[in-house]
């Protein structure tokens, strides 16, 4: 009988083992709810909740009433759950005009322009032909100059490739005419550019934006970026006179981070904070696609949003040693800037902020894999905060793991895309959790009924699991010494 009882003992003593290694609150962390504040969050009445506008204002007043609900603490500005932030915003403005011989081109339908320049020039085209044959040698000093685009050895297996292909196009054939003295460039669509105008141009047409102290709060180019279509080859090619009178718009309006916080158990521990971070902005009404121009941002980015506002109800539920900040971006999508003004902005000390747990699309993809980024060097900036993290997955969700994403030499560029980057680049310990991305990535497909609710229950443990070891480690992770990324 010894036996059976010394079996019994070591099947109770396994079964303690395996429920202590999960955090105390794992329960709370529930599919229902996910779902329920997804699908609320990537609602139509937000309109997509494009960066400084409206409908990104309300869906973050939207996401301070739940942060309130939870039982989270305000850590924004002035007692409140928010820290407002100005976009600095340039754009074409409508009364620029674009004219061939005389001919005024409604802009963005049959002219395009991709590099913005306050600029009034007139003069005669010079025709360099198509990009692959046409002569360098020719001196385009001073000189307005047109060339036919051409895809050759431009990486078309990309996200976004009708967003990125007329980039492309300028780097690897107009920045040297640029260098070369040419006052002005038109590239005349070929067929890749031609499928893809209708996005491009509404890219175009937004501008770019900044924040306060970044390079892009003025346009400071002088050399206009024009798109013509195909059909404009024969002028172009024939004597063609530009005329091109352009005025750019410079304003500013609001974006907002929300914050909030739970304080931890520990008298000393509970004045150091893991962060929590995702992102509430998507794209906004944009070009209809199967008959819908709302671009939702499911997973790109309400499922963290919603992850981590669990991890919140969990840690309320079971504080930790030390303090939980959730912190939802403004204006991701716009280049990073709530990232990058609350990283120069905390609204707590900066070296009080311990490590960074962001997640970008996290609700998509094969059930059982996942990826994290700032594993492999040069993006690993915390070999600890790395380890507790795969740990975390190894207790609980087991995901395989991409290693592809966080290579240096990934053609997405996936990790320098991401609210993470402005802490690592200060040194704070920093990941990102992804699924990654999907063929409905920036369209109205990308929508709350696609969401895998199922592994996002699974990622947004994992996320929990991670904080919760860090937040209770009797040391903060540290910092890996000659951290440097490649760009």
């Amino acid at each position: 009988m010894k036996p059976f009882f010394l079996l019994l003992s070591l099947i109770g003593m396994i079964s303690v083992t395996a429920q202590t290694s999960a955090p105390p609150a794992l329960n709370a962390i529930r599919q229902g709810d996910l779902k329920k504040d997804l699908y609320e969050l990537a609602d139509a009445k937000f309109r997509g909740r494009s960066a400084g506008t409206l409908d990104e204002l309300n869906a973050s007043m939207w996401l301070a009433d739940r942060f309130r609900e939870i039982g989270l603490k305000p850590a924004g500005d002035n007692g409140t759950f928010f820290q407002f932030f100005n976009l600095w915003r340039n754009r074409i403005a409508d009364q620029s005009l674009i004219a061939v011989n005389g001919k005024k081109l409604e802009l963005w339908k049959e002219a395009a322009i991709s590099q913005m320049a306050n600029t009034n020039i007139e003069g005669p085209v010079v025709y360099l032909g198509n990009a692959l044959s046409m002569n360098t040698s020719i001196d385009v000093k001073g000189k307005i100059v047109a060339l036919e685009a051409a895809p050759d050895g431009i990486n078309m297996n990309v996200s976004l490739p009708t967003w990125r292909y007329t980039r492309n196009i300028m780097t690897k054939y107009g920045n040297a005419l640029v260098n070369r003295g040419a006052i002005a460039v038109i590239f005349i669509a070929d067929a890749t550019a031609e499928k893809g105008w209708a996005d491009a141009a509404e890219n175009f047409k937004r501008g770019n934006y900044d924040i306060e102290g970044g390079p892009n709060v003025w346009v400071n180019t002088t050399v206009p970026v024009l798109w013509l279509h195909a059909d404009m080859k024969n002028t172009i090619s024939s004597n063609a006179v530009l005329k091109a009178n352009i005025v750019i718009e410079h304003f500013a309006y609001p974006s907002v981070n929300i914050i909030g916080k739970i304080e931890g158990t520990d008298q000393d521990l509970s004045k150091e904070y893991v962060l929590y971070s995702g992102h509430q902005d998507a794209h906004g009404i944009r070009n209809p696609i199967n008959g819908d121009s709302i671009y939702y941002g499911a997973d790109d980015n309400a499922s963290v949003d919603v992850a981590i506002m669990a991890s919140a109800r969990a840690f309320k539920l079971k504080p930790a040693k030390r303090s939980m900040l959730v912190v939802i971006h403004g204006a991701e999508e716009r280049g990073l800037l709530g990232s990058r003004w609350y990283s120069a902005h905390p609204t707590v000390p900066a070296n009080s902020i311990v490590a960074v747990l962001n997640g970008d699309m996290i609700g998509r993809n094969h059930p059982d894999s996942a990826a994290l980024l700032g594993v492999q060097s040069p993006h690993r900036n915390s070999s600890e905060l790395v380890k507790m993290a795969l740990d975390a997955n190894t207790d609980g969700p087991k995901f395989k793991l991409d290693t592809l994403w966080d290579k240096p030499t990934h053609p997405e560029g996936w990790y320098f895309r991401s609210d993470h980057l402005p802490y690592a680049r200060l040194g704070i310990p920093s990941l990102m959790y992804s699924t990654l991305l999907h063929p409905d990535y920036h369209t109205p497909l990308d929508n709350a009924a696609n969401i895998d609710y199922a592994k996002l229950k699974k990622m947004a443990e994992w996320m929990y699991r991670t904080g919760w070891k860090v937040a209770n480690a009797t040391k903060r992770p540290a910092t890996d010494p000659g951290f440097k990324l490649e760009r």
